[in-house]
């Protein structure tokens, strides 16, 4: 895995989520109530919600656009057939870092 440093962990509000822009589109960066942190594409499949600006709730994200429950775990859409991306992630030392070999194996939006 290739990691890159996209931020301190402080830059996102527990319970909040961060857009990263990427050669190949936007990641949202999701922290959890219990500071887990999360990353997976921008955009819900079924109506190109940013779902950067919906609410983390446990380990799911729900689109503001339409109210579909992501698993940031899976991707996995609650009650459908559809999935998001989802991208692996770690905290080192306060700072997030995103696994980049994944965001070049294909499209992130």
């Amino acid at each position: 895995m290739s990691w890159i440093d996209v931020g301190a962990i402080e830059e996102i509000p527990l319970r909040g989520a961060r857009k990263v822009k990427t050669a190949l589109g936007c990641v949202a960066l999701f922290r959890t109530a219990d500071a887990e942190v999360f990353a997976a594409t921008d955009r819900c499949p079924h109506k190109g919600g940013p779902l950067s600006e919906g609410i983390v709730h446990g380990q799911s994200v729900t689109c503001p656009l339409h109210n579909w429950i992501f698993d940031l775990n899976t991707g996995q859409a609650q009650g459908e057939t559809a999935t998001i991306a989802t991208f692996p992630v770690r905290v080192e030392a306060g700072r997030i870092l995103i696994d980049g070999s994944r965001l070049t194996a294909g499209s992130a939006a």
